[in-house]
């Protein structure tokens, strides 16, 4: 399975939309409850910062996960060390290392735009998440109990940080 890890264009959009769509679908993975659409992508991709990204993992013309790397505040300078992540990965391409490669990727470009630390915000029921990014090195750092509440059902969301 050949698959691309690249910077997101703004051509992407439509494709990034549709793995949200997907995740969205699920209602156990994110916090998100509503997909973005195309022209909300376009416009979050056109205002990223020189210090911000998003990435994609492109196999064969097909986006099927992606990676967003946030400042933490835009108008904090005493934050401007810390960035938030956010990973996404269609179902069918979970487990096959795609958010290793995303983040990798990642964490080259936070390194290199004077990031010290990351952090992530993870459903506390999505334990295959918590084990994603512990495997990164991300360590538990906080709970908001019941921060989520999708279709009547409570969930806590778990903070996560990585000093780089």
């Amino acid at each position: 399975m050949a698959i691309s890890i690249r910077r997101a264009t703004l051509e992407d959009a439509a494709g990034i939309s549709a793995v949200w769509e997907a995740i969205v679908a699920e209602k156990v993975y994110s916090a998100v409850d509503r997909a973005f659409t195309p022209d909300e992508e376009r416009a979050y991709l056109s205002g990223l910062s020189p210090r911000e990204s998003c990435y994609v993992a492109d196999h064969a013309g097909r986006i099927v996960g992606f990676q967003s790397l946030d400042r933490w505040s835009s108008f904090m300078t005493s934050s401007l060390h810390v960035g938030q992540l956010g990973t996404f990965v269609l179902k069918e391409y979970r487990g096959t290392g795609i958010g290793a490669r995303l983040a990798a990727t990642t964490f080259d470009f936070a390194r290199a735009h004077a990031y010290e630390k990351l952090v992530v915000f993870v459903r506390g029921s999505n334990s295959a998440a918590q084990a994603f990014y512990k495997s990164l090195g991300f360590f538990e750092c906080g709970r908001l109990a019941r921060q989520v509440e999708i279709d009547g059902v409570y969930d806590d969301e778990v903070l996560m940080e990585l000093v780089l």
